[in-house]
């Protein structure tokens, strides 16, 4: 009984610890989507800001810098997607993937000019974002240390929680959030200034996804590497498709998707599965981004 407890609690720890960089991109495409944007430039915003925020964490020692310039160099990316789609009318699909190439090479670049290498150095304890709710059960019991593993998580997982219930918040009880849905339903609307709720939701979703790229880098693998990274904001993308961009949906999605992703820690001794369940998410990405590509096909904000 109690290997089965300790492998449940191995489990939650590892879904909740990789889901929480797809719940902030996966938040932050539901902006866009909500506003009637196909931003699959989630994957780039992503990427920019699993970068910076190892860099910054590691250069300065402060784990809430980096975590903070990772959400604001996501937000550039943001304003420059905005900027090409709402201002210049530029197909949204085409641009998104010009953001996702200019993150790739711009982080490589800069990333070889800084470290000499393809990736950022190890992160100590002190450069990550802190646990919260460590101490609170008693370690000498076998409960305790199962609690303390579910529950003393990082804080960037309490805060995007509680950003879930905010964003709930906006779309359902303020006039920005009714804006939001007015623009995604009807876009020529004449009392709402579609064009500047479009760039504004841009750029919040290249925050947000700037924020959760940090997150993984700052959390789940303690340095920036390529190629762990890579996908992981399309994954994102598609689970706030899936799930129509509504949040109760979007929620078990990226927590499914963050079981698959922990399966190498949670089933480390069972050979394949691990594998096998951390393919699966950027198999349906992919199906995802095939059906929305037909379906945004010629189209432009």
């Amino acid at each position: 009984m109690s290997e089965w407890i300790s492998g449940l609690s191995l489990i939650l720890y590892a879904t909740l610890t990789c889901g929480t960089p797809l719940l902030y991109a996966a938040l932050g495409a539901c902006f866009s989507g909500k506003a009637g944007v196909l931003n699959v430039g989630v994957e780039g915003m992503m990427l920019a800001g699993a970068f910076t925020g190892a860099a910054v964490a590691y250069l300065t020692g402060n784990p809430w810098a980096g975590f903070i310039c990772g959400g604001l160099t996501g937000a550039y990316f943001g304003i420059l997607q905005a900027t090409a789609t709402v201002c210049l009318g530029l197909n949204q699909i085409m641009a998104g993937i010009s953001v996702i190439l200019l993150a790739y090479a711009g982080t490589g670049i800069i990333c070889s000019v800084l470290f000499s290498a393809t990736e950022t150095p190890y992160l100590s304890v002190a450069q990550k974002i802190p646990k919260l709710f460590t101490g609170i059960f008693d370690s000498s019991t076998y409960f305790g240390r199962c609690m303390d593993r579910v529950f003393a998580t990082y804080a960037s997982t309490w805060l995007v929680l509680f950003l879930l219930i905010l964003a709930g918040f906006i779309f359902h009880r303020t006039r920005f959030g009714r804006q939001i849905q007015v623009c995604g339903e009807q876009p020529r609307f004449p009392f709402v200034n579609g064009k500047a709720v479009r760039f504004l939701c841009i750029v919040i979703t290249g925050f947000l996804a700037g924020l959760g790229g940090a997150c993984a880098t700052m959390t789940v693998s303690s340095r920036f590497r390529l190629l762990p990274m890579a996908g992981q904001g399309l994954v994102a993308f598609a689970a706030a498709v899936m799930g129509r961009y509504r949040l109760p949906a979007v929620l078990p999605i990226c927590l499914l998707c963050g079981f698959c992703f922990g399966a190498r820690v949670a089933f480390a001794g069972i050979s394949g599965v691990a594998h096998f369940l951390s393919v699966i998410p950027y198999g349906v990405a992919v199906l995802v981004l095939i059906l929305s590509a037909r379906k945004a096909r010629g189209s432009s904000v």
